[in-house]
């Protein structure tokens, strides 16, 4: 069953929204909050432990109601069925988009093809809880019966992404293995690797689907060389392990049948981390932590799936988002963790939102004639109020951002967690209110700087302020709600590129750049140059030489 194909902007909403655009994109958020002292209790949703308040956006309730009509009109509800019942909404590729699957309970039925495939899912995540138990406990050891004390993630993309970020995320509820990853073909990124572990004691998990990815087999091949010159060819089944669909293959890189963890073509890579793929993640922190992340996601889904429009937190989100990059004109969005854990959050949303909504062809095969995707970027608070929030505040560019804080610290550090989490509500009023010329010029006379030097300084020292934030306040960083904040921004992918009309799914867009680096290695390795592009043939003589 196909998804509508419906041109956003020959909709009725669209229409009325630009019109709306028109007389609202002068007033303030100031002058909104001052004419309606209900703003906040309108636009916030509060949600298990999540507070999401989004009043601090350049909206009216008029906003809200046409950005609603416009999900309407493109029959959101209708593809949100057809995401979680296993329809190929992935119709270039053929495919279904049931990532949402690997995180439902065991009594749900998701059907794939006319079968359940909720028991297969369950048998793999068995499989997962006993391998990552036996090498946490020690009773599964290494060539030297060693406990392992290392784990080397090889993988690239969605295949590194996710574990990275949800290791790194969740490293406090970690347990005594050092989880190392390894992506790129840069040959210094694996030998720095290489240098810090003992191959008598790590376990090395390598993730490619297709067992065929070039910058995974590269950096797999060199670490089996550099275990080899240690242990034997048959020592390879205890320390090397799999998670793909090419059984064929992996046996043949020495890997053991048992040691291969199946994934499924109806996940797409960059939203893997809640199959097989995520092994690290239950290694690094145990699987009853990996099982409440997935559990989080999943209260996430149901959320998503079964909430009114005006109150679901995706669907608000990705309407924003259409609003200012659509009617504003804003290209990029800032996501900015206060928390150190999630240092690498907007990296992995990097991938999730830019892949899947980079996209310029609608559904209908022809070309758009409207913006589509957001630039992600940001790093955490209070890091990033030091390197570019000088943009954000007085820049030329609006730039909408996330502020994603939690109340309580995991180590219990009030006096830090309070000057952190003064900060994080400092930034978004600082944004909102700005700094008038009035207020400047009382600064002035409190610090006794008058006559031409206040008048030279005054214009640089204002801040126009009305910059538009959301705010994520969650209640702590658990397993569970870090599970829900990944799914929340996965849905939100999913509604922008319903609206937007295109496939999210598919990513033709990567395979360009591999299959000419594959033709541009083969003449490097003959010295035989084939015609290029007169840039690439002086760049290309310039290397070999």
């Amino acid at each position: 069953m196909a998804l509508e194909i419906v041109n956003p902007t020959k909709t009725l909403a669209w229409g009325k929204l630009t019109a709306h655009f028109e007389e609202v994109k002068q007033t303030s958020m100031k002058e909104m909050f001052a004419i309606d002292k209900e703003r906040v209790e309108k636009f916030h949703i509060k949600w298990q432990d999540f507070v999401i308040d989004y009043s601090k956006n350049k909206i009216t309730e008029e906003t809200i109601k046409l950005l609603l009509e416009l999900a309407n009109e493109v029959g959101l509800d209708k593809a949100i069925k057809d995401y979680f019942s296993g329809e190929n909404i992935n119709q270039t590729e053929n495919r279904a988009v049931l990532h949402t699957a690997l995180r439902s309970n065991e009594s749900d039925v998701v059907k794939f093809e006319g079968k359940n495939i909720i028991p297969e899912i369950f048998e793999v995540k068995k499989k997962i809880e006993k391998f990552t138990n036996e090498i946490i406990d020690g009773g599964r050891k290494g060539y030297t019966s060693k406990v392992f004390t290392d784990v080397v993630n090889i993988g690239i993309g969605g295949s590194d992404l996710g574990p990275a970020m949800v290791v790194e995320a969740l490293q406090y509820y970690g347990n005594h293995l050092n989880i190392h990853f390894v992506s790129n073909v840069d040959g210094d990124h694996v030998n720095e690797v290489l240098k810090k572990i003992n191959p008598e004691t790590t376990l090395f998990v390598i993730v490619s689907k297709t067992f065929t990815t070039q910058e995974t087999l590269s950096n797999a091949e060199t670490i089996k060389k550099w275990f080899l010159k240690s242990a034997k060819q048959e020592d390879i089944t205890k320390h090397f392990v799999a998670v793909s669909t090419n059984i064929k293959n992996v046996t043949q890189f020495g890997i053991a049948e048992e040691n291969i963890f199946p994934m499924w073509d109806w996940v797409g890579g960059r939203f893997s981390l809640w199959s097989a793929v995520g092994l690290s993640i239950s290694l690094a922190v145990g699987f009853d932590n990996f099982n409440k992340l997935l559990k989080g996601a999943n209260q996430m889904d149901i959320h998503f799936k079964e909430t009114s429009f005006d109150k679901n937190i995706p669907v608000v989100l990705a309407l924003l988002s259409i609003w200012y990059n659509n009617f504003f004109g804003a290209e990029t969005e800032a996501l900015i963790p206060y928390t150190q854990y999630l240092q690498k959050l907007a990296p992995y949303l990097q991938q999730g939102i830019m892949e899947s909504n980079g996209k310029s062809v609608g559904r209908d095969g022809k070309l758009v004639n409207y913006q589509t995707g957001t630039i992600i970027w940001g790093e955490p608070g209070t890091n990033s109020q030091h390197a570019f929030f000088q943009l954000i505040h007085q820049g030329t560019k609006l730039i909408p951002t996330d502020f994603i804080g939690f109340k309580k610290s995991l180590h219990g550090d009030k006096n830090h967690h309070d000057k952190l989490m003064s900060n994080f509500f400092a930034q978004t009023e600082a944004l909102l209110m700005g700094k008038t010329k009035e207020q400047v010029k009382a600064e002035f006379e409190k610090a006794k700087i008058i006559g031409e030097k206040a008048d030279s300084l005054l214009p640089f020292k204002i801040f126009e302020g009305d910059k538009p934030t959301n705010t994520l306040l969650i209640e702590k960083l658990t397993p569970e709600s870090l599970g829900s904040l990944i799914a929340l921004y996965e849905h939100k992918i999913f509604v922008q590129g319903i609206i937007w009309n295109i496939f999210s799914y598919d990513q033709w867009g990567v395979e360009l750049g591999k299959q000419l680096a594959n033709s541009i290695l083969e003449e490097l390795n003959t010295g035989n140059l084939n015609t290029h592009d007169s840039s690439t043939n002086f760049l290309l003589r310039k290397y070999i030489e």
